[in-house]
């Protein structure tokens, strides 16, 4: 079992940067790998980025690529999202998911087991 909490939203200026945080509860962080995903008024939730188990891999959407970063922190079980050059289509609700994975590279876009509760992002014009 792995409990979410995401912190870091907020209102922010077209251009502005975000830096979102995920921690962790339970033992077992470093199995999971970690994603990202928005959900806008109306919209279905979809993949916006997520690093591997060992943070060594990571994949991003393309309306992200160049603007976001995620990274984790084992040692603190701590996933984080840096968000720049934020435009208002990136206000949304942001959750972090958790999914075990067997493979050390693994970065999934999908089937993700645990989710925080979110963190609402809204980019002003």
């Amino acid at each position: 079992q792995v409990q979410l909490v995401e912190s870091g939203g907020g209102l922010v200026q077209t251009g502005g940067s975000l830096r979102l945080s995920c921690a962790a509860s339970g033992r077992t962080f470093s199995n999971h790998a970690m994603g990202w995903f928005s959900q806008a008024p109306g919209k279905e939730r979809e993949f916006v980025a997520v690093i591997s188990r060992g943070g060594g891999s990571t994949a991003y959407a393309d309306s992200v690529k160049g603007r976001f970063t995620i990274s984790r922190d084992n040692a603190k079980n701590t996933v984080y999202l840096q968000m720049n050059s934020l435009n208002p289509e990136d206000t949304a609700i942001y959750y972090c998911a958790a999914r075990p994975t067997t493979l050390y590279t693994a970065c999934p876009r999908s089937g993700y087991d645990y989710w925080g509760q979110g963190t609402q992002v809204t980019v002003s014009s």
